[in-house]
């Protein structure tokens, strides 16, 4: 028989699972490094990481790497040759996908989608032996690829590579991203070794199903940019079905029975891309269309409260001078408590910040 599960229990776990419950942790022990932490906006990866108990860790033992959707990702040094791996397009199909516009006129010249990132990442790897600016790399790599790995840029009024083949030959090519450089700076991985093997703990349908399950197939595929039948030719073998408010979906059979588990009353202030807010299952994650609607614009996200297992909210952090002025907006759920653990959590995130903290607005 199929279990039942129901939205709260889902999003219960998913809070255990990416540990947002939890005070104190190292970077061996914390699940999210392993489908990578998202560095995008002013607290990025580190506050992410902060949320689950792993303050200011140290540099040298964290590294960032274009990966999945082109994204700057932050994982463990030690895990980049895996994280190659494991990121990598299952196939020429999954490849053109993930290029998007790139795909068609590399095939008209009859490349491979995945021939042609080999053939980018050789080159990037020729070129920089240091740190190098993304604008240097892209105008040295123009001058060494032709048609179609180039195009016009209207907003740049100039030719270059395709922005996505650039991104996704970045780790294949064995280069990092300088940590906080805007615009990014590359520099090769000392010593990287690829690898063909692929842990099971980086593996990334497990991944999902780990930290963003019950999934489907096309939730992951959403996820990763990838086609859903290569998606379902990688489902593991022990994903187990559950039915979640009635719909059919899979979680790994290890994980099955935390389902049941009680939810842990937490209050955090999520950072815009968030791995929890990650999760392509948004109609589950925020019901209400209104909230959902605000909660991810197509430009300026803001983060999302995040209180006894549910997004109550959404809130936003503005500079002024040397202080740090919050604003929080909760939609439903309102309470001396809850308003009490978001100024909490506002001070939290002022002093990650390194700055004062000068106001937290409370709206509803």
């Amino acid at each position: 028989m199929t279990a039942e599960v129901d939205r709260r229990q889902v999003l219960a776990f998913r809070v255990r699972a990416q540990q947002l419950d939890r005070a104190a942790g190292s970077l061996a022990d914390t699940a999210v490094l392993d489908l990578g932490v998202q560095d995008t906006g002013p607290d990025g990866a580190l506050w992410a990481l902060a949320l689950r108990g792993v303050d200011r860790p140290p540099a040298a033992d964290l590294a960032t790497v274009w990966t999945i959707r082109g994204a700057p990702h932050v994982y463990r040094r030690s895990d980049l040759p895996g994280v190659a791996a494991a990121s990598a397009p299952f196939s020429d199909a999954d490849a053109g996908k993930r290029i998007f516009d790139a795909a068609k006129p590399l095939r008209a010249a009859g490349i491979p989608p995945l021939t042609a990132l080999d053939a980018v990442a050789d080159a990037m790897r020729s070129i920089v032996t240091g740190p190098m600016v993304k604008g240097e790399l892209s105008t040295r790599l123009t001058a060494v690829m032709d048609e179609p790995y180039t195009r016009f840029c209207v907003p740049c009024d100039a030719v270059h590579l395709w922005e996505q083949p650039f991104r996704l030959s970045a780790l294949r090519a064995g280069l990092e991203l300088q940590p906080g450089t805007s615009p990014p700076v590359l520099q090769p991985i000392p010593d990287f070794a690829p690898t063909a093997d692929v842990p099971a703990r980086l593996d990334v349908v497990r991944g999902y199903l780990r930290l963003l399950g019950p999934a489907t197939p096309k939730l992951v595929a959403g996820y990763l940019d990838a086609p859903i039948t290569d998606v379902q030719a990688h489902w593991p073998d022990d994903a187990v079905e559950v039915a979640v408010e009635g719909e059919r979906r899979w979680i790994l059979a290890a994980d099955a029975g935390r389902l049941a588990e009680e939810g842990a009353s937490v209050t955090r202030l999520l950072g815009p891309f968030d791995l929890f807010l990650q999760a392509r299952d948004r109609a589950l994650l925020v019901p209400d269309a209104a909230h959902a609607k605000a909660l991810w614009p197509v430009l300026g996200r803001p983060g999302g409260v995040l209180a006894d297992g549910e997004i109550a909210g959404s809130w936003r952090a503005r500079r002024a001078g040397q202080d740090v002025a919050v604003t929080v907006e909760l939609w439903a759920s309102d309470s001396p408590a809850l308003r009490a653990a978001a100024a909490e959590q506002a001070a939290r995130l002022a002093a990650f910040r390194g700055r004062r903290l000068s106001s937290v607005d409370i709206q509803t």
